[in-house]
């Protein structure tokens, strides 16, 4: 897809589902292939993937998977074929005088100008926030090491930084990231864009409001969560998709919105038959979610990486997630999937 820019983005919020979305569901490639996979994605030992906030990106001819996965940092796995997984070791940990007490959440990493950056967000106790942080390698699989912690302080909880960087002539950068907090007795999470400096030091101007929850499904439990989270940003064509996730993780709510746009700035409009995905006890899946997206090793095919409850018929809330990947695919412009799945698939 040569005219596809991606960018991915992870965030930690809570979601809440509605009765029955609207899925596309007629296929995109019409490929037959021998080899297939079936979610949620294995080792090569054979064992689940089992974790949340998954974001996938790839470097040369291999592909690395990271997410929420250790108490000060991250790890990683590698890939050849987005399938069968190799644990890495680890990508990032935390230094000794980091203010992180906990929360490591939702790493991204964005190859940029020569050099891979990590985002995630990690809590401050001593402030009761949870903030944003920045960190640097010359190898896509680190090791990391911080540049900026935090990386900016507004004051509340700052988290699932996405990093998108446009295909103009400058290659401007861009942050998304989700404004959390509670008050009134609700939780609430608003995702927010803002420019980045070149260096990515710093914003340039002041954040923009990209999205809060504000659909049916979104406001299942209007009383105790009113969240939006976790954009990634891709561009076709002249239009920026975005997808992002609502409600709360832990429930059976949770699931993935889209909203489009002609600027990364917005203003955005999300799809009237959101979501993109949710809950769906039939075929197996439960709060699907906090997701990225990749393309197949051909280049020709687009896929959405999730996670999703372990267990889809858990007692909620429950935090035990697994790791999933499905088709993305365009119809008369508008990105559909062809899922979720629980069903052996044809291998990417």
């Amino acid at each position: 897809m040569k005219n596809l820019k991606l960018f991915a983005t992870a965030t930690f919020c809570f979601f809440f589902t509605i009765a029955m979305p609207l899925y596309c569901l007629s296929s995109a490639n019409g490929k037959s292939k021998t080899a297939t996979y079936t979610n949620p994605l294995k080792t090569v030992e054979g064992d689940t993937l089992r974790f949340g906030d998954p974001f996938m990106y790839k470097y040369g001819d291999t592909y690395y998977l990271t997410g929420t996965t250790a108490e000060n940092g991250f790890d990683y796995y590698t890939s050849k074929d987005m399938v069968t997984w190799k644990y890495g070791g680890p990508l990032y940990r935390k230094s000794e005088n980091h203010f992180g007490a906990g929360a490591f959440w939702a790493p991204e990493v964005e190859y940029y100008k020569g050099k891979f950056y990590l985002t995630y967000s990690c809590l401050d106790a001593k402030r009761g926030l949870l903030f944003s942080c920045l960190a640097v390698s010359d190898t896509p699989d680190g090791p990391f090491k911080d540049l900026y912690t935090p990386w900016f302080d507004l004051n509340h909880s700052a988290i699932d930084c996405h990093i998108f960087v446009d295909d103009d002539k400058e290659q401007t950068p861009y942050l998304y990231f989700s404004k959390n907090g509670n008050q009134d007795g609700y939780a609430y999470g608003e995702n927010y864009v803002v420019e980045l400096k070149k260096d990515l030091s710093g914003m340039v101007g002041e954040p923009r409001l990209v999205s809060r929850a504000s659909q049916p499904w979104e406001k299942v439990r209007w009383d105790v969560n009113r969240c939006n989270e976790g954009v990634t940003v891709i561009k076709k064509g002249k239009t920026y998709y975005m997808t992002y996730s609502a409600n709360d993780t832990g429930y059976e709510f949770y699931g993935v919105g889209i909203a489009t746009a002609q600027h990364p700035l917005g203003p955005w409009t999300k799809y009237e038959d959101n979501p993109l995905m949710t809950t769906d006890l039939s075929i197996g899946v439960s709060s699907p979610g906090h997701n990225s997206i990749i393309e197949s090793p051909d280049g020709k095919e687009l896929f959405i990486v999730y996670h999703r409850h372990a267990d889809p018929n858990c007692t909620k809330p429950n935090f035990d997630r697994v790791v999933c990947i499905d088709r993305l695919f365009f119809k008369k412009g508008k990105l559909c999937i062809d899922g979720p799945t629980s069903t052996p698939q044809p291998a990417p």
